[in-house]
C-alpha cells in the first residue's frame, strides 16, 4: 500500500471521527440542556408538540446509546490503524485489515445516523424537517482534526 493511500485513508478516517466527535459533543450538549430547567435544545429549536416530543424521546435514547458504543469501537479501531501505520515493523496486511475494520464500523455508524434521521423525519412536519436540515448542515462546517493538526 502506498504512503499516499495510507495518508488518504488516515485523513478520511480522521474526518469521519471528527463527525463522531461532533455528534458526541452534540449529545453532551443536549444532555446538558436536558439537565437544565426547560426543554432540550432540539425540542425548542424544532418546536415539537407533546406527541412529537414523546416519539422523539422514545427513539433518541436507544440511538444515543448505540451511537456512543459505536464511537468507542471506532476510536479503538482508529488507534489500531495508527499503531499499525507507525509500528516498528511495517506490515501492509495488518494496515489493510485495520483499515477495513475501521471502514466497516464507520459505515455501521453512518447507517445508525441515517436510520435515526429517517425516524426523526417521520416525526417532524415539513417546516421542522427544514429546520433540522439547516442545523445539521451548519454543524458540518467544522474543520477536521487533521486540518487543525497541520495548520497550527
Amino acid at each position: 500500500m502506498k504512503i499516499t493511500t495510507l495518508r488518504l485513508a488516515l485523513t478520511l478516517s480522521m474526518l469521519f471521527n471528527l463527525g463522531v466527535v461532533g455528534a458526541l459533543s452534540w449529545q453532551q450538549f443536549t444532555e446538558h440542556q436536558r439537565s437544565q430547567p426547560g426543554e432540550p435544545l432540539l425540542v425548542r429549536e424544532l418546536q415539537l408538540n407533546d406527541e412529537q416530543r414523546q416519539r422523539w424521546q422514545d427513539t433518541e435514547e436507544p440511538f444515543l446509546r448505540e451511537l456512543t458504543q459505536s464511537g468507542l469501537v471506532i476510536e479503538q479501531q482508529r488507534n489500531q490503524l495508527i499503531e499499525s501505520i507507525f509500528a516498528e515493523q511495517l506490515d501492509h496486511q495488518r494496515i489493510a485489515t485495520a483499515q477495513t475494520a475501521l471502514a466497516e464500523q464507520q459505515n455501521h455508524q453512518q447507517r445508525l445516523v441515517i436510520d435515526q434521521l429517517l425516524r426523526e423525519r417521520e416525526i417532524l412536519n415539513g417546516a421542522q424537517r427544514q429546520r433540522l436540515a439547516q442545523l445539521l448542515k451548519h454543524d458540518s462546517s467544522l474543520s477536521s482534526h487533521a486540518e487543525m493538526l497541520h495548520n497550527e
